[in-house]
């Protein structure tokens, strides 16, 4: 393996991709758009992933080329691996800028695929899909979310819940819930529960970006998938009602006791607000990825659905209640990779039952129909089995552009530590002034 270091600073989101930037653009891009489409039979030669995976899914992601090399023994894998600071958008943006090749990356943002897109970079797979009948393992929802402007660019091959609240039982039974809430009413009603027993009811790690995640669920609970896809995309403006009423009703919540200090959510991140779940029990639940389900397990050593599970978002009951947000992760082919062949039939079989197999069996969701659910942890099942039957939305976070990201996420900082009413009015002016400029 090779690993090179493309360091971003600060959170490393700022700028995008030009044509012009890049020693590998849209013009060299536009002398494979007619390559073949098909795979050869037996690919060989050097296959280059440009990768920023760490911990389990790095292990995961290793297991998967060590099963496509024992289905094609003749191709050889390099990887470049990033090491990132923050959003790893900067880290691919500087390895690309700065010239580097390679066949394969690693991609959850929406509009980084689209950014990418734009500038030529990324190779059409959907002639592959129909060639190789990628559909008969991934349904045309996941070809949906792997697209851009009705243009297929990524091959979906994990996802995440990201509506679960974790929590550990033994805080529950400290605080003496026995039952789980499941519509928004329960749920605020147990924070006195768990604050009358030492716990504060909610971690919400606002130090860096996690804290967005209330408010992308509640917003979809709210409003519904097409509204919140339709403000990421800038459709309707941050003003409007919708937005403002959410952060009204995340306001109640702060209020009654959800959350602690702003202050002391200003100092976690989300690990820490992990740690303040899974070691100390100083807080109830945590909403997150489903990373955090391996957190548990690899570093504090928890067995889940015994010592800890997990819970749905609560119904709000404006009748959109069926709704899960989530992440997920794709790969995407550079329009001029060298091993073409290689990389084609890599994300073919990525939708195997072998491929899909070995992702779960590393604690991870597929999306493939292949899969074997029986593979899946007590937590998987149930966040899997939530999405499969959702309306489902990717995290808000992961469809804006970098620079209007930051602005959202720096502007709940400002509500949580001032949910009124006419901050609100200031705060979402902000966002809006900052998502005009992507117009």
């Amino acid at each position: 393996m090779t690993t090179k270091t493309f360091a971003a600073s600060g959170l490393g989101i700022a700028g995008s991709i030009g044509r012009r930037a890049l020693l590998v653009g849209a013009s060299a891009a536009m002398l494979f758009a007619f390559a073949p489409q098909s795979f050869a039979a037996d690919p060989s030669g050097e296959l280059v992933l440009l990768n920023w995976a760490t911990g389990n899914e790095a292990d995961m992601l290793h297991a998967l080329e060590e099963g496509f090399v024992k289905a094609y023994p003749n191709v050889k894998w390099k990887e470049i691996n990033l090491t990132t600071n923050g959003d790893q958008r900067g880290a691919i943006r500087a390895a690309l800028q700065s010239g580097e090749k390679a066949d394969l990356f690693i991609n959850t943002w929406p509009a980084f695929r689209k950014e990418l897109a734009d500038a030529g970079l990324l190779k059409d797979l959907g002639p592959l899909w129909d060639s190789a009948k990628i559909g008969d393992s991934l349904s045309d929802s996941w070809k949906a979310l792997g697209s851009t402007n009705g243009t297929l660019y990524g091959i979906t091959y994990t996802y995440g819940d990201r509506s679960a609240m974790f929590y550990k039982n033994s805080t529950m039974e400290k605080a003496g819930i026995t039952t789980q809430p499941t519509t928004w009413d329960e749920f605020v009603a147990n924070f006195k529960k768990l604050n009358d027993a030492g716990i504060t009811p909610i971690a919400i790690g606002a130090k860096v970006w996690s804290h967005g995640e209330w408010f992308e669920s509640m917003y979809e609970h709210l409003n519904g998938v097409k509204m919140a896809a339709d403000l990421a995309a800038h459709k309707i403006p941050w003003t409007d009602p919708s937005v403002k009423n959410t952060l009204k009703k995340f306001a109640e919540m702060l209020n009654a006791g959800c959350c602690g200090t702003a202050q002391s959510m200003l100092a976690m991140d989300w690990n820490d607000a992990a740690d303040s779940v899974w070691k100390t029990g100083d807080h109830g639940y945590q909403m997150i990825g489903m990373w955090n389900n391996d957190y548990a397990q690899s570093v504090h050593k928890l067995k889940e659905g015994t010592d800890y599970s997990i819970q749905q978002f609560p119904a709000m009951g404006a009748g959109h209640d069926n709704v899960s947000s989530v992440d997920s992760k794709e790969f995407s082919e550079f329009a001029d990779a060298t091993n073409k062949d290689a990389a084609d039939a890599f994300l073919v079989w990525l939708t195997s039952a072998d491929a899909a197999n070995i992702i779960a069996s590393h604690g991870l969701a597929s999306p493939s129909n292949k899969v074997d659910t029986k593979l899946y942890v007590p937590v998987m099942q149930k966040a899997a089995q939530a999405v499969a039957t959702s309306d489902v939305q990717f995290v808000l976070g992961d469809l804006l552009p970098g620079d209007l990201v930051d602005e959202f996420r720096v502007q709940l900082q400002k509500f949580i530590q001032d949910p009124s009413d006419a901050n609100i009015d200031a705060v979402t002016a902000a966002v809006e002034a900052k998502a005009k400029t992507f117009d």
